[in-house]
């Protein structure tokens, strides 16, 4: 694709969210910045999540991985579902009833300090690390279609797109958020079905169920794997997809601070349940485009590269016209965006809240503080970046969730022993725990097929890391109404 066209399309994208953002954030406060004043409507929310959860990493990796996994990804999806009503009947009830900015507050009033300042830290690690590699995937994406014909090193298109995504939030934060991820989302998922119908064109097929039937026997549509020993097993994807839901939705500050942003906590649940039933059907339509994409390649001799996130990125650009060249752009810039920034916002409202307490301070003061803190995350990204860049070796889809499993865990098993038990904790060993959990999940993970007969751990480690956590805190805690003497808490 001609590099000026990409940079007009990225140029007129980037215009529209800076005048999105100029009329959201005007007369903003730091309130507006963390809550939106509570004045989101739910459906708003609904559809935005969307974007921000998918992000670039599902829209480039799982068309590509297609070819290695088929359609076993949405057993992790149909996990999804239950995780995402366990958040709305468990979780936004309690954090609503709370009156929560920082969901991890609920930590402190339930264990002390150091419970939740550890929750706060595993978040801003997790958040951190997951969304620069989401934010690293798009960034590669547009270096090949736009930055690298122009002759800009990647270091210095990073950093451009950093910039791009501070400029438009550092003022309105998540209200300026709720509003530019719902276009977002409205481009990403256009993106995905026009992209759906202009391959089937491509192929031949002339009706929704010629589509259908190409995909059903295209070689790559089994969803459903039951031998216990593959790490495609139902029962690993499922559960995996449960908790994963859970902590990377309903433990997640990013994709919570939105629902808080709700009117109350009706609201808040008609847009989870819009949300779960869009967010399956678009997956299904992302693993739908994998299997036309490769059926594409096989029909006109194309060869996949080495690299499956590589690969849809390769003919969107190279293979199938101009069209699809622009609505890909469209779709990769909007997933990276909508994910980007709201992470962004969310890292710097719990840092503000959960370590600057700056709800204690005058308003003068805590906009200076956020701002320091926008900055500062900003940069933050551009280095993790930088170093994944260097490192990262396989799939960015199976990277970021095994990092979730490690980082993750220890949020399951502080909430999972707050709700469902009413023990005391000695508040000054959980960081302690949370750190042996991972260590010792690690462990497990690198000699599970020796210790397990064959019995490869996967997507389930996130559920170890949290049992592991939960038993921890038990190790450490007392019966309710037990006194704990001083300098033991």
């Amino acid at each position: 694709m001609n590099p000026y066209i990409a940079l007009g399309i990225l140029t007129a994208y980037f215009g529209m969210l800076i005048i999105v953002s100029f009329y959201t954030s005007r007369g903003a406060d730091t309130n507006t910045f963390f809550t939106a004043n509570k004045q989101s409507p739910w459906y708003l929310v609904a559809f935005g999540m969307i974007g921000t959860s998918l992000s670039g990493v599902t829209f480039v990796s799982v068309p590509g991985a297609v070819a290695n996994i088929q359609f076993s990804y949405f057993q992790v999806v149909i996990g999804y579902l239950l995780g995402y009503l366990i958040i709305g009947t468990v979780l936004m009830p309690l954090y609503y009833k709370l009156n929560l900015i920082s969901i991890y507050s609920y930590l402190e009033s339930r264990f002390g300090k150091w419970s939740y300042k550890t929750g706060s830290a595993v978040f801003l690690l997790s958040r951190t690390i997951g969304s620069a590699v989401r934010l690293y995937v798009a960034a590669g994406v547009l270096q090949i279609a736009l930055f690298q014909p122009l002759g800009v090193p990647f270091e210095i298109s990073v950093a451009i797109t950093i910039l791009l995504i501070w400029l438009y939030t550092f003022k309105g934060g998540v209200k300026t958020i709720i509003i530019t991820d719902t276009l977002q989302t409205a481009f990403l998922v256009t993106a995905v079905i026009l992209t759906i119908i202009l391959v089937a064109k491509e192929l031949e097929l002339n009706s929704f169920s010629e589509i259908v039937g190409a995909v059903k026997s295209s070689g790559y549509s089994q969803i459903f794997y039951w031998d216990g020993n593959d790490s495609k097993n139902f029962y690993k994807q499922f559960f995996a997809g449960v908790f994963i839901a859970i902590v990377m939705t309903g433990l997640d500050q990013d994709l919570m601070q939105k629902n808080l942003t709700c009117k109350n906590i009706g609201e808040a649940q008609k847009n989870m349940f819009w949300f779960t039933i869009t967010m399956a059907i678009v997956n299904f339509l992302f693993l739908s485009l994998g299997a036309l994409l490769y059926s594409y390649a096989t029909a006109k001799g194309i060869e996949p590269p080495a690299r499956t996130d590589d690969f849809y990125p390769m003919l969107a650009l190279n293979h199938l016209g101009v069209v699809i060249g622009i609505t890909f752009l469209l779709g990769i810039t909007a997933a990276t965006y909508a994910s980007s920034d709201s992470a962004l916002t969310a890292l710097t409202t719990a840092f503000c809240i959960d370590f600057m307490n700056v709800e204690k301070k005058e308003e003068k003061e805590r906009s200076k503080i956020k701002f320091i803190v926008h900055l500062g995350f900003s940069v933050l990204f551009y280095f993790v970046i930088m170093i994944f860049h260097k490192m990262n070796s396989k799939e960015v889809i199976t990277a970021v969730f095994d990092l979730a499993g490690y980082t993750y865990g220890p949020l399951l098993g502080l909430f999972s022993f707050g709700i469902f038990l009413k023990r005391k904790v000695r508040d000054k060993w959980v960081p302690l725990i949370c750190i042996a959990a991972p260590i010792l999940t690690i462990i497990v993970n690198n000699n599970s097929t020796t210790w397990f007969n064959g019995y490869q751990v996967g997507f389930e480690r996130l559920i170890l890391n949290g049992l592991l956590t939960f038993i921890g805190m038990w190790i450490i805690s007392i019966k309710k109404n037990t006194q704990l003497e001083p300098g033991n808490v």
